[in-house]
């Protein structure tokens, strides 16, 4: 076999392990090791309900404000001990005027804004409860949420506990609303999966939860605030739990170009994520968790964009060789690209099938790694949300529902 064979096989490799091989094996470790400890039975008269805040970070949010505070009071856990805190740094829209109807919101607000990390780190000196939950304007959660979420922390090595994010189906069927939500769901099995092993890889910053006690102010640059604060949390020796009966619900993108916007960013997070936290790749001191981070998110990010670019020269190097599994194979990937084509194409289109939509998706995610990885390098990733465009909140109930 000569060096370029080797090559392709092996960046092959890499794009299959990373998008299904590992998926497939932390679904069947995880099976084997059996369901994380709930912190306690759902059906105990002794109720664990330790107090508790709602952080709500938001920036000219005016259109979902009221709708999540509703969601908010509407939450199943006594009032007296779930404080509801809303920052909305820099927002000059009616934010303000929105959150003065409802007195049991502690509202913070500054006149600039530095970001949403910046925002978190000034918020939290007024948290005095033992945990805080954070979550974003536009999510809605369903109406067990916090209980869902608290009685994890029953266990007193789980340092944080990250819930689901579910995209709203309702009206679905274009290429964001498609892709977006087959990758989540795809992502939430696997989140379940390396829980039951240990420790999930990132909380979904929609709706995540901390023990307030563990808080460490990050840099106010941050990009990734929830990956970045559960990640510091596990580097320091307690698991991250993943609660699935916790979800928040977001519409999904108003398009793929808001989609790609946001995808973008992400990448840029990850670069300086892992370039603030090597230790996530050191795994002769972090062990397992090392190697989930690698498997989940390094190659995803860094490592599959740059086999995918390199994969079609190679395998036209190769066709010289001559037999027909080659051919086949270059075929195979014209195909692939083809209904990533269609699915640009069609991607306004409400269609039923994902046939064309998810290649399509997957072509995003990695044109938008190069170019989010490429913009921080060249210093031109601001913190601050250029804010990706999302459906109407009409297609999201109060109550989390779709």
């Amino acid at each position: 076999m000569t060096a370029a064979e080797i090559l392709f096989w092996v960046l092959a490799g890499v794009i299959a392990y990373a998008y299904l091989g590992y998926g497939a094996l932390v679904v069947a470790l995880g099976r084997r090791k059996g369901p994380p400890s709930a912190g306690g039975d759902r059906e105990s008269p002794d109720l664990y309900e330790p107090a508790a805040t709602l952080l709500v970070s938001a920036y000219n949010e005016e259109t979902w404000l009221a709708r999540k505070i509703g969601n908010s009071q509407s939450l199943d856990y006594p009032e007296e001990k779930l404080g509801i805190v809303v920052v909305t740094d820099g927002s000059d829209d009616g934010s303000a005027e929105i959150l003065r109807k409802f007195p049991r919101v502690r509202h913070l607000h500054a006149p600039v804004r530095r970001g949403k990390m910046a925002a978190i780190n000034r918020a939290m000196k007024f948290v005095d409860t033992e945990i805080v939950i954070f979550s974003d304007a536009n999510a809605m959660l369903n109406r067990q949420a916090v209980r869902e979420i608290v009685r994890c922390f029953r266990d007193p090595a789980v340092g944080c506990v990250s819930g689901e994010k579910r995209i709203s189906t309702e009206g679905a069927g274009g290429a964001a609303d498609s892709g977006e939500g087959t990758y989540w769901r795809y992502e939430s099995r696997i989140k379940e999966a390396e829980a039951r092993l240990g420790s999930c890889v990132g909380a979904a910053g929609e709706l995540f939860a901390i023990r307030a006690g563990l808080f460490r102010e990050e840099a106010g640059d941050t990009i990734l605030d929830d990956f970045t604060i559960s990640m510091r949390i596990a580097l320091r020796g307690y698991r991250v739990r993943y609660a699935p009966a916790a979800f928040a619900v977001e519409t999904a993108s108003a398009g793929i170009g808001e989609e790609f916007k946001r995808k973008i960013r992400i990448a840029a997070g990850n670069l300086q994520a892992v370039l603030r936290m090597p230790e996530l790749l050191n795994p002769f001191r972090h062990g397992r968790l090392a190697f989930q981070y690698v498997s989940h998110k390094f190659l995803r990010s860094f490592a599959v964009p740059l086999c995918f670019a390199a994969l079609i020269p190679l395998n036209l190097l190769l066709l010289r060789k001559g037999g027909v599994l080659y051919p086949t194979l270059l075929a195979l990937q014209g195909i692939f690209y083809l209904a990533a084509g269609a699915g640009c194409l069609l991607r306004n289109r409400r269609l039923s099938s994902r046939l064309f939509f998810v290649p399509f998706y997957v072509v995003v995610m990695n044109l938008s790694a190069l170019a989010g990885a490429s913009r921080y390098a060249a210093g031109r990733q601001s913190v601050l949300w250029e804010k990706a465009l999302r459906k109407e909140p009409s297609t999201v109930g109060e109550d989390g529902g779709p």
